[in-house]
């Protein structure tokens, strides 16, 4: 195989990511501008597009599944997600002093 064996197309992938990412954004915020849900209703379903979002990006334009080293994207994973666990939980916990 040649240097030039990489076969360049048009990003289909990014394009359909890109969509769905502006498609699950407008959602959540028409969700928490105009639909009338109670605010319980609004923060569940706004948390439900952040996290079909946050995984659409992975996969979508992190390339996540496209790695040979699945042990280390794992941990790197984990980690990640034990640091947004740990920021969001301490601004809840301070917040509740303040407000």
């Amino acid at each position: 195989m040649g240097a030039n064996s990489h076969r360049e197309s048009f990003p289909w992938k990014h394009i359909i990511g890109f969509l769905l990412s502006l498609v699950l954004t407008f959602a959540a915020l028409w969700v928490a501008l105009s639909s009338g849900l109670p605010l319980k209703a609004v923060i569940v379903i706004i948390v439900l597009f952040a996290i079909i979002q946050a995984s659409l990006q992975l996969f979508m334009f992190m390339h996540v599944n496209e790695s040979d080293s699945g042990r280390i994207q794992t941990f790197n994973m984990a980690y990640s997600f034990f640091i947004a666990i740990v920021v969001v939980a301490g601004s809840i916990w301070v917040m509740q002093f303040v407000l």
